[in-house]
């Protein structure tokens, strides 16, 4: 198999100095977080697609509710116990006086977030917690963003229809877009996907892999098989997917504008994982926009959507092998 070389592990990212991500990463349990701090605070939006979902805050982020800034975001493994992880995120920003001005004198940081399940690689015991959503609030920069087996993809993997033993490791993306005029769209997503990612011909471009003779499978004609003569395939991982995925915008928009754009970037998951969005998997986008520039709300999703796509692949070549998980680096070279 060829295919296109594994990408670098750090990307040069968003130049926007309000837009800071950070992350915190164990490579020894294989867990791990991923924020984006945004310092003056962001409209925010959000889109939930998956059907296995573990959040936190995410309601705020929907029409009609009254708060409408974003401070800072995780993404999170640990499944609901990585929700802890942003009890860290919070006190960071209380900390710095950043958040939500109340009327008694005091902050309250707004930090939705969102976990995947990586307790299936490494060590379940261990999971992100408060202290590692601090470190990945103190580790946070703007200009670059480490892609790969770090912060939430740290144990993401993809590819898994069948047993285990079949998975691909993927990992954490990042891609951005500068439209001229201080108008950008940038995106940073975690993949740990049920199903297969298509490159950008819409061939396969992993798929579950059989160890022992390297042959890849496709999803879909498995699941098909599954169907038919379900004794025969075993899937004890099928309800443990989720990619999350966020959308950084210095475009001005409404929440309901917000709101579209990451109904709109899930476009783009969709292009590049088949099948997506099913009830196995937890997917969830979020748009957050800092309202720096007027721009109209539909182009910047469409664009949202083809830098998403660009980042989930980045994701996977970004990934190297763990815990015995073979990556795309490794096969694409076979």
């Amino acid at each position: 198999m060829e295919g296109v070389c594994p990408v670098e592990h750090i990307i040069n990212f968003d130049p926007d100095p309000s837009v800071k991500v950070g992350h915190a990463t164990n490579s020894e349990a294989h867990t791990g977080c991923t924020v984006i701090i945004i310092k003056d605070g962001a409209m925010g939006g959000v889109d939930v697609r998956g059907s296995a979902t573990g959040s936190r805050e995410i309601e705020l982020l929907k029409p009609l509710q009254r708060v409408d800034q974003v401070h800072g975001l995780l993404l999170t493994g640990g499944s609901a116990f990585g929700l802890d992880a942003a009890g860290g995120v919070m006190a960071w920003l209380e900390e710095r006086k950043i958040g939500f001005k109340t009327a008694a004198g005091f902050t309250v940081p707004i930090v939705p977030a969102a976990v995947l399940f990586d307790l299936g690689i490494g060590d379940f015991r261990v999971r992100p917690d408060k202290a590692m959503g601090y470190e990945a609030c103190c580790n946070a920069k703007s200009g670059y963003v480490e892609e790969g087996n770090v912060g939430a993809g740290t144990g993401a993997t993809v590819c898994k229809i069948l047993s285990k033993d079949y998975r691909v490791k993927s990992g954490l993306g990042a891609w951005w877009e500068d439209m001229g005029n201080g108008l950008t769209v940038s995106a940073v997503v975690a993949v740990n996907a049920l199903g297969d990612i298509l490159d950008e011909n819409g061939r396969l471009m992993v798929g579950p892999r059989d160890r022992k003779t390297g042959h890849m499978y496709s999803t879909m004609s498995v699941w098909k098989k599954k169907v038919s003569d379900p004794e025969n395939f075993r899937d004890p991982d099928i309800g443990i997917n989720t990619t999350l995925a966020a959308v950084v915008t210095s475009a001005l928009l409404t929440k309901e504008q917000a709101n579209k754009v990451a109904q709109m970037a899930n476009t783009g998951l969709a292009r590049c994982i088949e099948p997506a969005h099913t009830e196995y998997d937890g997917d969830i986008t979020f748009a957050l926009a800092t309202g720096k520039v007027s721009a109209d709300a539909s182009l910047i999703g469409a664009v949202a959507a083809r830098v998403l796509e660009t980042a989930v692949r980045r994701a996977i070549r970004a990934a190297w092998p763990a815990d015995g998980i073979p990556a795309y680096r490794d096969i694409c070279r076979e």
